[in-house]
């Protein structure tokens, strides 16, 4: 399947259009019930979605929308010195993560949204671990090691194995049905690791490593990956020794793992330039780096070492791993995609970084691990956490609004996070540190065409609720606001103060203070049935109303513990009370009526409270209206305020 777009929506992918990441919609049979989820919104719906949206400014440059190609596979080999290999280990290393277990059929899952996304080699997991890991291995480089691509693409699985034979065999057993099978192995060269957890001597280690990388070679295998485990504390010297070695031993791959987090970025680039220059061989291998994330510096490590040479870098979705993790795939993706092509000179080739990466499926790549492993990423993960492309800071909705450039160096749609008209189309999140800008925005988007008094209100009562309710208002939210302040252009009384005590055993009671028409503040407390009961019968007498409540609902808006409660009340009054609006004036026949109110907020107590008061109001306005009808019928008379005179009396008078 191929997707023809015009150029000007496959530049509004990305901020710049220099960084564009194509790639084509291949594999979207699905097998899953996951990839029916995620992937069957289908990519072409997506983006035809995304070409509707955009502003295309340049018609007439059609665009093929497809992976970009990637020079021939050849292990040790690649054949343009800007293309950087993607070694994703999520199955391997990432599973590693205390709690992160996988079953057979989710691996597999994985292993094809890892494919769809574009990853060059997926390390399908250690074989030696156990019989349900080697199948696993196995399962993964029979079927997704043979699903070629409509481009030629099929990615490399590979088995990581301890440097002995038993591990490599299995290794091999397990992942050389794949097209492109390979093995990984790997010992320790630190001195910490050598003389503590192996108790062997440099030389026995170097002995060890070489005839790992022969024995893998004998068994067929023509890709070998090394590692020298904690090279990051490792003796340099040491490592030009063991890697020259393992080189004429037949290995393809030098993978450098900074395996403790230990190395800043400055150091672990210039110990990859310092072996590219020492090792023995070294033009006749593909340089790695693998680093964990213990002082948060694995993404700068990796982008390090590819400043220097290194075309393989090692990662995982969402970052995950031993302990603090390791670099996470999308960081080192997006980074090279954004700035590969300007900020990498200096070492091989042009300094032109890219990879083959289908940029569009990173979100549901990394929703689908996070569901299966059950590590979720923290809110503000860069690219894929929940607040990667969300906005709240005023100032920022503000830019957001204006341009959207202000404030994001990406565009979602390109992590494949299709945003569309949700939060006005910029992330935008409504919460209290928003502006009047971009709440007025969103209440226009949503139908409310509001004078500026009205917003003025609406804004006023949003800060009140959003110091309140953590993750912000949503729409519903929203517009419960706006009733919440329909009809309070005349408000005569306020809720300024509210208490309530309720329980099992104990009396409800409610204290109430409220403003009234004068400025003043009165407090009332009260019992009453419960504590609605109760604070209504204290607002009934600062008020000095008597009304009966013909309904009462109370609804959350929105799901959740810190959901916005709205609550919508009918009264009417009593008959006979002081407000009974057919005492106003009997000429006016039976006018009584009801008066509705609603009122919102977190608090359900305060909610009840503003709608009630605000139903009150609205009588009590209309009482006063009222009055001044009656007034001004009685003016027309002419009369005014004049006092009728008495009849006068005629005497009759005699002649």
């Amino acid at each position: 399947m191929k997707l023809i777009l015009s150029a000007a929506v496959v530049t509004s992918l990305w901020l710049a259009p220099q960084t564009v990441t194509a790639f084509t919609p291949s594999a979207l049979q699905s097998r899953s019930p996951w990839t029916n989820r995620v992937t069957q919104l289908s990519v072409k719906k997506q983006l035809t979605s995304l070409a509707l949206s955009s502003k295309a400014i340049d018609e007439t440059q059609p665009f093929l929308l497809e992976r970009r190609p990637r020079p021939p596979y050849v292990p040790g080999k690649i054949s343009d010195p800007d293309y950087v290999r993607i070694f994703d280990t999520t199955l391997r290393d990432g599973e590693q993560s205390p709690g992160a277990t996988l079953t057979s059929s989710e691996k597999l899952d994985i292993a094809r949204k890892l494919a769809q996304l574009g990853v060059d080699i997926i390390e399908a997991g250690f074989p030696i671990a156990s019989p349900d890991d080697f199948n696993a291995v196995k399962q993964i480089a029979d079927i997704v090691g043979n699903e070629v691509f409509e481009d030629g693409y099929v990615p490399v699985i590979c088995g990581l194995s301890r440097a002995n034979p038993k591990d490599i065999e299995t290794a091999w057993n397990a992942v050389k049905g794949a097209k492109l099978p390979r093995v990984h192995t790997f010992i320790a060269t630190s001195p910490i690791h050598m003389e503590a957890k192996l108790n062997k001597t440099p030389d026995e280690v170097v002995d060890i490593a070489v005839n790992a990388v022969k024995f893998a070679k004998s068994l067929g295998c023509n890709d070998i990956e090394f590692s020298p485990e904690d090279a990051g504390r490792s003796d340099p010297e040491f490592l030009y020794r063991i890697l020259s070695e393992v080189i004429q031993a037949g290995a393809t791959t030098l993978n450098i793992p900074d395996t403790t987090g230990w190395n800043m970025p400055w150091e672990f680039g210039e110990l990859i330039k310092n072996l590219r220059e020492n090792v023995q061989g070294a033009e006749n291998v593909v340089f790695s780096t693998h680093c964990q994330n213990d002082l948060g510096l694995a993404t700068a490590n990796s982008l390090a070492g590819a400043l220097n040479g290194a075309r393989q870098l090692e990662c995982t979705i969402n970052g995950i791993g031993e302990r603090a993790g390791n670099a996470s795939l999308e960081e080192v993706v997006m980074a090279l995609a954004l700035k590969g092509a300007t900020k990498f000179q200096g070492g091989p080739g042009t300094g032109k970084l890219y990879t083959a990466i289908n940029s569009v499926y990173i979100t549901p790549a990394s929703k689908m691990v996070a569901e299966y492993t059950g590590m979720a990423c923290q809110p503000h993960k860069a690219i894929v956490g929940a607040n990667a492309f969300q906005h709240e800071s005023g100032i920022h909705q503000d830019g957001m609004i204006k341009n959207k450039s202000t404030y994001e160096i990406m565009t979602p749609e390109s992590i494949g996070l299709m945003r569309g008209d949700s939060q006005s189309g910029a992330g935008i999140v409504l919460g209290k540190h928003s502006g009047r800008n971009a709440v007025g925005t969103r209440l226009r988007e949503l139908g409310y065409d509001l004078d500026a008094d009205k917003l003025n209100a609406i804004f006023t009562r949003f800060k009140q609720v959003a110091e309140r309710k953590k993750g912000g208002l949503e729409d519903d939210d929203l517009e419960a606001l706006v009733s919440d302040q329909m009809g309070r252009s005349d408000i005569l009384w306020e809720v300024t103060g509210l208490q309530v005590s309720t329980g099992i055993s104990g009396i409800p009671t409610a204290t109430v203070k409220m403003r009234g028409p004068d400025g003043m503040e009165r407090f009332v407390a009260s019992t009453g049935t419960g504590p609605v009961d109760a604070a209504y019968k204290a607002i009934d007498q600062i008020m000095g109303v008597s009304v009966v409540l013909e309904s009462y609902q109370l609804n959350s808006v929105t799901e959740g513990i810190e959901a916005l409660a709205t609550t919508r009340v009918t009264i009417s009054p009593k008959a006979g009370g002081p407000n009974d609006t057919q005492s106003i004036h009997s000429q006016l026949g039976n006018r009584n009526l009801k008066f509705s109110g609603s009122g919102s907020d977190t608090d359900i107590m305060t909610s009840s409270a503003r709608a009630y008061v605000s139903a009150l109001n609205k009588l009590l306005n209309c009482n006063a209206r009222r009055r001044a009808e009656v007034i001004a019928e009685e003016d027309k008379s002419g009369i005014g305020d004049a006092i009728a005179a008495e009849p006068m009396q005629v005497v009759e008078v005699e002649a």
